[in-house]
C-alpha cells in the first residue's frame, strides 16, 4: 500500500460539506433590504462566503457606512437561523468523511461560520464525532490569514507539509498557500471554476464523490 501523502485533512464547511451557498447568499440581500440598503448581486454576495461575517459584510457592501454593519450582521442572523435547520449536507459527505477517518487520516474544519453556527450544524448533521479539530472566524483570524491552519497543525501535532485544505472559495485556497500547505478545489459552491483554477490546486472536484475518490486514491 502506497504511504499517505497526507496526515491532515482540513475541510471548509458551507459550500464545500453543506448545501448553503444559496442560502447564505439569500440572507445577505435580505438583511440588506431590511435596512433599505444597496442589495448586492448573487455573484458579490457569493463572493464573500467563507469570510468571517463582518469582513463578508464590508466586502459585499463596501459603500454602507460602517457603523451599520453589526445591524447587517444581526439581521443576516436572523434570515439565516430561519433556514438554518432545512440546510443539508452534499450528497455523500457522510461516507466521504466516515472512510478517511477509518483510515486513519486526522480531519479538521477550517470555517467562517462562528463557533455557535459549526455547533449546531456538527449537532445537527451528526458529524461532530468524525473532526479532530476545528476552528471558526470568531475565535480567530479570519481567511485568507493562515492563522486558522496554523492553529489546527499545532493542536493535532501535525506538519503543515502533510496537510491539504479543501474549500469552494478563493479564500480556502489563498489560506492553504499562505500557510504553506496544499489546497484542493471544488466548484460547486460559491466561486466559479475560472476563480479556483488561478489558484492552482492539486485537484478541481466535480462533485462530492469526485473528491472522495481523489482523496482515497491520492491522499
Amino acid at each position: 500500500m502506497a504511504r499517505k501523502k497526507y496526515d491532515l485533512i482540513v475541510f471548509d464547511w458551507d459550500g464545500t460539506l453543506m448545501d448553503s451557498t444559496a442560502t447564505i447568499v439569500k440572507c445577505i440581500q435580505s438583511a440588506a433590504r431590511d435596512l433599505d440598503m444597496p442589495v448586492p448581486s448573487v455573484e458579490k454576495a457569493s463572493h464573500v462566503i467563507g469570510l468571517g461575517l463582518f469582513d463578508a459584510m464590508q466586502s459585499a457592501m463596501p459603500e454602507v457606512n460602517p457603523k451599520d454593519y453589526p445591524h447587517l450582521a444581526e439581521r443576516y442572523r436572523y434570515h439565516y437561523l430561519r433556514q438554518d435547520s432545512e440546510l443539508v449536507l452534499f450528497n455523500g459527505v457522510t461516507e466521504m468523511l466516515a472512510e478517511l477517518s477509518h483510515s486513519g487520516y486526522f480531519l479538521a474544519v477550517a470555517t467562517g461560520k462562528s463557533r455557535v453556527g459549526l455547533n449546531r450544524s456538527l449537532n445537527s448533521s451528526k458529524l461532530l464525532s468524525l473532526f479532530d479539530a476545528t476552528r471558526c472566524a470568531d475565535e480567530t483570524f479570519s481567511k485568507p490569514n493562515p492563522a486558522m491552519l496554523f492553529e489546527l497543525t499545532r493542536e493535532l501535532g501535525q506538519d503543515m507539509n502533510r496537510t491539504v485544505m479543501i474549500g469552494d472559495t478563493t479564500h480556502d485556497l489563498l489560506m492553504a498557500s499562505n500557510a504553506g500547505a496544499d489546497a484542493i478545489a471544488v466548484n460547486y459552491g460559491a466561486h466559479s471554476t475560472a476563480e479556483l483554477q488561478e489558484l492552482n490546486p492539486v485537484f478541481l472536484a466535480h462533485s462530492v464523490s469526485m473528491l472522495h475518490k481523489w482523496l482515497v486514491e491520492n491522499a
